[in-house]
């Protein structure tokens, strides 16, 4: 047991975590150590035991992924972080991998891309898909820059920038984000500059080309 792959699941759905426990357990030397719901759980748990890898959902309740990958690799360095999430690579990944991320799947990679991802990720590699290599690539080539594109944005800026382009109203946001309607104003503001947009609509329309909309 003590050689086995210790990984942490951090989603707040249950079937998922579930779902993705019995992908695994199909590996001989992975072993599902620890579950949370969200980030203070997962947080409480990496600060009593070890784990080699923690596969983390985006969309929970109490802290965006991104932010909990942050914190758990500023607390834990050697704790390899998998994102796995409903949401395309082309929303998230890059910015994942920017903080640290050691790979960026979706829900509905295959059971062995998924056990491959841990086991690159544990020995120490990435897990890049070949899109997102070409990506990256492209993005090195540009020397980095990003452009007037929502990798430009904030990760608070790019969720304030989905649920208007779904047509939320800014009270629904504020309440969603528990933010105040001014301070979701000011978010917008600033989207709109960074992305040089005019007005809702042509956000909209950005956020549908570039498949934001999940």
């Amino acid at each position: 047991m003590s050689n086995k792959i210790k990984v942490l699941l951090v989603d707040d759905h249950a079937i998922v975590r579930n779902g993705v426990r019995l992908m695994l357990g199909e590996a001989d030397d992975i072993s599902v150590e620890g579950e949370a719901g969200d980030a203070q759980q997962a947080l409480q748990l990496i600060r009593s035991q070890e784990f080699d890898v923690a596969l983390v959902d985006i969309a929970m309740p109490d802290k965006n992924g991104l932010d909990l990958l942050k914190q758990l690799r500023a607390e834990q360095p050697k704790l390899a972080v998998l994102i796995l999430s409903t949401y395309s690579e082309e929303i998230y990944a890059m910015r994942a991998f920017k903080l640290g991320a050691a790979g960026y799947l979706t829900k509905d990679s295959p059971t062995s891309a998924l056990i491959n991802a841990v086991r690159k990720a544990a020995a120490g590699g990435k897990h890049v898909s070949p899109a997102m290599m070409e990506k990256l690539v492209s993005a090195i080539g540009a020397g980095g820059g990003v452009g007037e594109s929502h990798e430009a944005l904030s990760n608070r800026e790019l969720e304030v920038l989905k649920l208007i382009a779904s047509g939320e109203s800014l009270v629904k946001i504020a309440d969603t984000l528990h933010l105040s309607p001014h301070t979701v104003t000011t978010y917008r503001a600033r989207i709109m500059e960074k992305m040089n947009l005019s007005n809702n609509a042509e956000l909209t329309r950005y956020a549908i080309e570039n498949g934001l909309l999940a």
